[in-house]
């Protein structure tokens, strides 16, 4: 093992340290009989470059899905393109209104310390609207993920290019062909874009995009074939929320209401979040209310973290890759 994993074996031993290297051990475990890691992403994670770490698991077979939120997917990509144009704001806590305004003001949309120029989104805007176009006209729908592979499959786009390609988790997905479910992709700045290009008229219609129920359908399709191949699947949860809920759904409605009784559990749980057990919330919902939901089995390893996943998945990549 490398110098990580070895600290981490030597420091790691309770509360949510032990947690933590626990949750990694059973990743490990799961890939050495054969299984696969399904990652969901909720929250900032591609503003966080989390692309530097989770970019080398997708390369070497550590995952092998992803669903997050529709921000994620573009976030990536932006940072991608413009990651030399952003600015830090190391003393976000201390912004007055009139400051946040300023920044408002400049084009600079805030994410906790980093500023995202609104630049970015119309440099994507103008080569995004060409491949919508073509495909409301041709009435070849694509999903937001498609859409997102074809662009950096352009001539030329990696000229574009600010960081090391190394780093970005959603290029290395594209090499290895993996699907990127984004439930409520409306809910980003390119679907709000293309919202108002449909409202415009530069767009006939909102064809162009596959529906919601379509990336079910696909994701259900997607984890039956695994379990035709006997793969048991893991399910890795970063943060809460829509990325997490829509694809551990899947389980249930095969078996439920697509009435295949066969169809394995998830095999591994884990989730990395900050959110308290309480009131009907699903982000601080503990793993074994998902027993109750057809989610996971009575002996589903299970693993819940509380605590920054900017700090803490980085690490546990780490474990897994053996650095």
């Amino acid at each position: 093992m490398g110098s990580v994993s070895d600290f981490m074996e030597l420091h790691y031993r309770h509360f949510n340290a032990r947690e933590t290297l626990d949750a990694a051990k059973a990743w490990r475990a799961l890939l050495d009989q054969g299984g696969a890691m399904f990652l969901t992403m909720g929250g900032a994670m591609s503003t966080a470059e989390i692309g530097v770490s989770l970019a080398g698991m997708i390369r070497r077979d550590k995952v092998a899905a992803v669903c997050c939120t529709a921000a994620n997917l573009e976030e990536d990509l932006f940072n991608l393109f413009n990651h030399d144009e952003y600015r830090m704001v190391p003393d976000y806590r201390d912004l007055s209104p009139e400051a946040e305004k300023a920044l408002y003001d400049e084009g600079l949309n805030r994410v906790t310390d980093t500023c995202i120029p609104e630049g970015v989104f119309r440099q994507v805007q103008a080569r995004m609207s060409a491949l919508w176009l073509e495909a409301a006209q041709s009435g070849q729908p694509k999903f937001p993920w498609e859409f997102i592979y074809a662009l950096l499959d352009q001539p030329g786009v990696e000229e574009l290019f600010c960081i090391p390609r190394e780093h970005s988790w959603v290029l290395a997905a594209k090499e290895k062909g993996l699907p990127i479910y984004t439930p409520g992709w409306e809910d980003c700045t390119l679907g709000n874009i293309f919202v108002s290009e449909v409202m415009h008229g530069k767009l006939p219609h909102h064809g162009a995009i596959r529906r919601g129920t379509e990336q079910m359908e696909h994701l259900a399709r997607w984890y039956m074939q695994k379990a035709a191949h006997k793969i048991p699947v893991g399910f890795f949860q970063i943060g809460g929320g829509i990325a997490a809920d829509f694809p551990i759904c899947v389980v249930p409605m095969l078996i439920q209401d697509m009435e295949r009784e066969d169809t394995p559990f998830w095999a591994y749980f884990a989730q990395i979040g900050d959110s308290t057990t309480s009131y009907g919330s699903y982000s601080g919902a503990v793993p074994n209310e998902k027993i109750t939901w057809g989610k996971l089995d009575v002996d589903t390893p299970r693993f819940m973290i509380n605590s920054d996943a900017s700090i803490v998945a980085p690490l546990i990549f780490a474990y897994v890759l053996e650095e």
